[in-house]
């Protein structure tokens, strides 16, 4: 009788139509009876990989399996073109290259994805992905998660330490981290792309991202995931990223939930997107100052040149992906119908706090028109101060309540068109070390506890201490309730689960309400005074509204 392994090898090769070699040579490899993932290689539709034993028992590793070409010589910024496929069995247990992109000691601090003492390098040959799964075989159906990093677009990788997705995968899920262009290889218009057309010219990351929501429609199941239960998350840069992919048309049926933590489409605030052809021509001014502007030439240049002379242009209407400025797409309720769990941290702007002279009553005053412009009134009304201890205490509320207004809009956005929308603040404050700046809940503070990794090195700003959290059980066990809750959304939409606090859907939220976050107690609380909602909408109003022709009246 045929072994039930060699059955599906078999069937996998029909299937997926892969080559004839990379069935041929695996032959050899399909013998074990057993239906562990750790035992027998898995088919993809490129061909066969093996894993290895994650840090947690029962998961298993599968690191630097390629999701697109490489991106190099005459694809340098085009959009991601289908891996090639591979005869025998790839070895899938060692990270693949990270994107190029500042290591230290250029940037400060260290680089999670470069810096490590295992990072594997960097290269522009970079479009890799990583998987974990608790499944012992294909076909389980276990939701899949996709992390899409942070960095200002400019840096990270899916081998950051943080991001290793052993934990949330020993919760049931099938976890995948993976590689997108970052920099100016992953945000770059040119004029001749936007010619070369079948692309963006510009958001080459956003497409790096579809790519991989793709290709896991074609192979979570072969790892035991649901290919049509797919849901992203990311921060910050990776949060916007999330909140432009949710807009973008095309993105339409590649996923199909979204967790952003402190970002959206409008960034980390409320303003219009950058256009292509604003980006289009920065380009062509700084290729004027080298003396190379064509298409051709730039791609001839060596990789260091471009990092060296040309900036990341960030998240942009490119035209293909971004067809409008997504505040547009939003208001008229034509964004994808995916649910969402979105929000930020109620310290962001804390890692601030140091930069620049001190604040004081006198030059909070005097930048109110700066910050605000003809708002100002409704600024100093939202953030009152009467001494200098009042308004530095202040000073870096905006940053965090701004992005905070972002979140509950993208919440709202989704909820008005039926989706299922779930909106929180973390107010949580984790230990710091002596001598380390007390941010609170700072920028990236909730990352330890989403990916219940307290163990891991921390990622820029908010460095909260390893040595007072990881096997600290009031830490820990916030821990397992945050990554609880992220992990029940990606299974069902729904975050809420037994014993775990009862988190209402934004619909039950008052205008200044939300699910607040925290070890004390998560709960439903009071969120921004009705002074700040009220400055921010006017804020939104006037930056983006009126502008775009969507404002009320218009």
């Amino acid at each position: 009788m045929l072994k039930a392994s060699t059955i599906r090898h078999a069937l996998a090769c029909a299937l997926l139509a892969t080559s004839a070699g990379a069935c041929a040579q695996a032959d050899a490899g399909t013998n074990s009876t057993s239906a562990d993932m750790l035992a027998e290689p898995v088919m993809t539709a490129q061909g066969l990989v093996k894993g290895a034993p994650g840090k947690v028992e029962g998961v298993t590793v599968f690191k630097g399996i390629p999701f697109a070409a490489p991106p190099v010589g005459d694809l340098r910024w085009a959009q991601p073109a289908p891996p090639a496929s591979w005869d025998g069995v790839r070895d899938a247990t060692h990270w693949g290259k990270t994107c190029i992109q500042p290591p230290a000691p250029q940037r400060f601090p260290p680089n999670g994805a470069t810096d490590m003492p295992d990072s594997p390098g960097m290269s522009e040959d970079c479009l890799f992905l990583n998987i974990w799964t608790p499944a012992k075989q294909a076909g389980e159906k276990l939701p899949v998660m996709v992390w899409l990093y942070g960095g200002a677009y400019n840096e990270g990788g899916g081998n950051a330490p943080f991001s290793e997705g052993d934990n949330l995968a020993a919760k049931g899920v099938v976890m995948v981290t993976f590689n997108y262009r970052v920099g100016p290889f992953g945000f770059f218009s040119h004029p001749e792309l936007t010619a070369e057309g079948g692309g963006a010219s510009g958001n080459q990351a956003l497409g790096d991202a579809i790519a991989v929501f793709k290709w896991l429609r074609k192979n979570a199941a072969a790892f035991g995931g649901d290919p049509n239960n797919i849901t992203i998350f990311g921060e910050s840069a990776g949060a916007a990223m999330d909140g432009g992919l949710a807009g973008a048309q095309g993105a339409r049926g590649t996923f199909d939930r979204a967790i952003s933590e402190s970002g959206a489409w409008m960034g980390l605030g409320i303003g219009l997107m950058p256009k292509r052809e604003d980006m289009e021509k920065r380009t062509m001014e700084a290729g004027e100052k080298i003396g190379v502007t064509s298409l051709a030439d730039l791609r001839a240049l060596p990789a260091e040149e471009i990092a060296k002379n040309f900036r990341g242009q960030g998240m942009i209407v490119d035209g293909s992906i971004i067809e409008e400025d997504l505040s547009i797409t939003f208001a008229k309720g034509e964004q994808n119908k995916v649910d969402v769990l979105v929000g930020s941290n109620g310290d962001e702007g804390s890692f601030t706090r140091g930069f620049g002279p001190p604040t004081t009553l006198e030059s909070w005053n005097k930048g109110a028109p700066m910050r605000w412009g003809d708002l100002a009134d409704l600024g100093k009304a939202a953030y009152p101060a009467s001494t200098d201890a009042e308004a530095s205490a202040v000073a870096s509320m905006p940053f965090s309540d701004t992005m905070s207004w972002h979140m509950r809009l993208f919440a709202d956005q989704q909820a008005k068109i039926g989706q299922k929308a779930y909106f929180y603040w973390f107010t949580h404050e984790p230990p710091y070390d002596e001598g380390q700046p007390q941010l609170g809940a700072g920028h990236t503070a909730e990352i330890p506890y989403v990916f219940d990794n307290l163990a891991a090195p921390r990622t820029y700003p908010a460095g909260s201490s390893v040595k007072q959290m990881a096997g600290n059980p009031r830490e820990e066990a916030f821990a397992d309730e945050v990554s609880q809750y992220w992990v029940n959304f990606a299974r069902t939409g729904n975050p809420n689960g037994d014993d775990l606090p009862y988190w209402p859907p934004v619909t039950e939220l008052k205008e200044n309400e939300a699910m607040l976050l925290d070890a004390d107690g998560s709960g439903k609380g009071q969120w921004l005074s009705p002074a700040k909602v009220k400055l921010y909408d006017a804020m939104y109003e006037e930056r983006v509204a009126k502008p775009l022709g969507i404002a009320d009246g218009d």
